[in-house]
């Protein structure tokens, strides 16, 4: 699958790890042998446009394929297809919505069986960390999980099923002896519980059933069993600005924690959110706009590491667009094509370089994942490359996921993706991915 005849693309600004800078990138079987000055490429070089940007192929490692089980939510294909129109060349998939879910060494086998042939986009696994799996956990990291999903509280499908304190710190235990990853979906079970039920159409009402209590709570628990434990911990989709403190002195004590956050949390709006728009909804919810401002002081400070998508789109009949009951609806957001206009637009209007996008979106995702030789335009790494316009702007419109049902419908973006590359093969939506393992 890799390209032995080598690509030398060129572009007057680069994304580089240490700057963005006119550049030749040269590559050879997939790899970047080579960034030279920009006048240093054959006369065959890909060259781009004067309005496009060169950037390394982003990284998105929260995507939830559901295939196979639940392939008519999502499949390989469609998933992959849309990262790659989006500039996504590689995506971690979760471990659960498919059947079975990713919670022991036969189970990744089905996965990658279901997978093989049909990827776009190169593709990495979590494995799950469920009640009962504690002796599955060093086996399915060596068969190539990049690290392991768990809840702290119901996950919304039977078959996956949250881990209590003693469970969550029995996984750690055994991770932090080989420094395997726990990446945690936190909020907190009682908290929600004693929280109001939402009410039918009423978006106010959902905000109310999962208070920002829930995730601080959940939060704090994850901080004390990393602690107690040394094992490395990550939270995912962080919505609540008023975690931040939190984690910032479980950082500072030593603590290995890191979080990310998602496109939604950093472009919609509680106050916006129209009522019975079940589109916007997911787990944890879309809050006021203050915590949206919170999450993006905190990625300027390095407080909150990266931003995946968290693509996690189902059928439209249950996203209950008919009577937009938001307590019924399934909370998920479709969102893997547009992450990267939609990150884009946000801090271009804050004034943050496109340079700061790509590590949250491409450097900070590889890292996480391990997946070395991504994440950045540099010799050694896959030649995963993206012609990005930067100041072109559309309106979302049809999309390549399945059930392409997104807020995202209608909106204004700025930011196109016109090309991309694949370990140096022009990527068109074809099945010319790979299947990743750990390292």
């Amino acid at each position: 699958m890799d390209s032995g005849a080598g690509i030398v693309v060129r572009a007057r600004r680069v994304v580089l790890p240490d700057g963005i800078r006119a550049a030749a990138v040269h590559s050879e079987n997939g790899r970047i042998t080579a960034v030279t000055p920009f006048d240093q490429a054959p006369a065959d070089a890909v060259t781009l446009a004067d309005d496009e940007m060169l950037l390394p192929g982003l990284v998105d490692s929260h995507v939830h394929v559901n295939e196979p089980g639940r392939t008519h939510w999502e499949g390989f294909a469609s998933a992959t297809r849309a990262a790659i129109a989006g500039g996504v060349t590689t995506i971690v998939d979760m471990p659960l919505n498919s059947i079975p879910p990713t919670t022991s060494v036969e189970a990744l086998h089905v996965k990658r069986e279901s997978a093989k042939g049909q990827v776009a986009a190169d593709v990495a696994f979590w494995g799950g960390a469920v009640p009962g799996n504690v002796e599955q956990l060093r086996p399915m990291l060596d068969a190539g999980v990049v690290g392991f999903k768990c809840f702290l509280l119901d996950s919304g499908v039977p078959e996956f099923p949250s881990l209590d304190d003693a469970g969550l710190r029995a996984a750690m235990a055994e991770l932090a002896g080989v420094d395997g990853l726990l990446i945690a979906h936190a909020e907190d079970a009682a908290v929600i519980d004693a929280a109001p039920e939402p009410e039918g159409s009423s978006y106010a009402a959902f905000l109310a059933s999962r208070p920002g209590k829930a995730e601080e709570t959940a939060i704090g628990g994850l901080i004390a069993a990393a602690r107690d434990t040394g094992a490395r911990v990550h939270v995912v989709h962080l919505a609540d600005g008023d975690a931040l403190p939190l984690l910032r002195r479980a950082r500072a004590d030593g603590v290995r924690i890191t979080v990310e956050t998602c496109p939604h949390y950093l472009t919609f709006a509680a106050e916006e959110v129209p009522d019975g728009a079940t589109s916007y909804k997911c787990c944890p919810p879309i809050r006021e706009a203050s915590h949206r401002e919170a999450l993006w002081r905190a990625l300027g400070a390095g407080d909150v590491d990266m931003v995946v998508s968290d693509h996690s789109p189902c059928t439209p009949d249950l996203k209950r667009l008919d009577d937009g009951d938001f307590g019924a609806a399934w909370g998920g957001i479709a969102s893997l094509q547009v992450g990267l206009p939609t990150v884009w637009s946000g801090a271009r209007a804050r004034g943050i370089g496109l340079d700061a996008v790509v590590r949250w979106m491409s450097t900070a995702p590889a890292r996480l994942a391990g997946l070395s030789g991504k994440g950045a335009i540099a010799v050694g790494k896959d030649a995963d490359l993206v012609a990005f316009a930067p100041d072109e702007t559309w309106t979302v419109g049809e999309l390549q996921h399945r059930n392409p049902v997104t807020p995202y419908t209608g909106r204004e973006l700025t930011g196109v993706v016109r090309r991309t590359w694949l370990r140096g093969q022009p990527a068109d939506g074809s099945p010319i991915g790979r299947l990743l393992d750990r390292g």
